[in-house]
């Protein structure tokens, strides 16, 4: 297991770099400049030259990402160009919303998901197809599109739950659970879909298998059987599953948190674009590269966990 952690560590170093690198020809290739962001109608073109030349921007684009890098290798992810903050300090203010916000989403991705998946698999009447149904209907529906129905129809028809902003733990943990709710079900929506799918194929297909039959025939209850052994390697894809969905979770952040008005590292990403602030929007990519690196070396250690015959070495 060490090795493996090893080898994912060194194979971050590279991955960072084409992440980084791919985001800094992007955004250099979005129109406009931040020059203009800053000055407005109002600057004149001696003015846009000048700021230019004074972020370093008038370089080449391979100079001016060395000169990025060069900082990062000494510690430093830059200055905004908006404000002149640290990067740092702006994505650190934030990570904590747009962590909570994906944990959030996974917890209940996994726990309903799996739950519907295990009940299409053992009913696969009516039940089955109706799961099946919602299924689909979370796949078609956009999250965006589903997040303004939700402000719709629970902030300003029933007037039940806040319709944008986040409230801290710590400030009132029921304002902070309702401050998530309407988000974290925009951004499951879809997810959830794949997980409950997902699920019940998986536990079909142990459920047919010889051992399940073997437990069956020396009189193990049913419950027992599914819930103690079939779900257990059933878990095994399903994990698999919520490791790649928590990675897609991070981008559905940027709609989403910009759709609820929260405060997290995708709504500063949507923002920074706008605004051609590059090094945030650098820096917004290598945290969330960073934080799928450690989703993966999870999903790893987990899935080792449940299946020991399937290590990773």
């Amino acid at each position: 297991m060490r090795r493996m952690i090893l080898r994912r560590l060194l194979q971050a170093v590279p991955l960072l770099l084409i992440v980084s690198s791919f985001t800094f020809v992007l955004v250099s290739l979005i129109p406009g400049s931040v020059a203009t962001a800053l000055l407005g109608d109002t600057g004149t073109p001696a003015e846009i030259v000048a700021i230019q030349r004074q972020l370093g921007l008038n370089r080449p684009v391979y100079v001016q990402y060395w000169h990025w890098l060069d900082g990062v290798l000494h510690g430093s992810l830059g200055s905004s160009f908006q404000n002149h903050q640290s990067v740092a300090s702006i994505l650190n203010a934030r990570i904590g919303v747009t962590l909570t916000l994906v944990i959030a989403t996974v917890i209940v991705v996994a726990i309903v998901g799996v739950s519907l998946g295990v009940l299409a698999a053992v009913r696969p009447g009516v039940i089955g197809r109706s799961v099946d149904s919602l299924s689909w209907l979370g796949l078609a529906i956009p999250n965006f599109w589903l997040g303004l129905l939700l402000v719709a129809f629970f902030s300003i028809f029933l007037s039940v739950l806040p319709s944008e902003g986040f409230v801290a733990f710590s400030t009132s943990p029921l304002r902070w659970l309702e401050s998530l709710v309407l988000p974290v079900i925009a951004l499951a929506a879809g997810p959830l879909a794949i997980v409950v799918k997902q699920t019940r194929d998986a536990m079909v297909s142990v459920l047919e298998s010889e051992f399940v039959r073997t437990l069956r025939a020396s009189g193990l209850g049913e419950r027992s059987i599914v819930l103690k052994h079939a779900l257990r390697n059933a878990a095994v894809p399903v994990v698999t599953v919520l490791g790649v969905l928590f990675a897609q979770l991070l981008s559905g952040t940027v709609i989403v948190e910009t759709v609820f008005v929260l405060p997290g590292l995708g709504s500063l990403a949507a923002s920074s674009v706008s605004a051609h602030d590059l090094p945030v929007i650098e820096g917004v990519a290598v945290y969330f590269t960073l934080i799928v690196i450690a989703i993966n070396l999870l999903t790893d250690t987990v899935y080792g966990w449940l299946n020991p015959k399937v290590r990773v070495t």
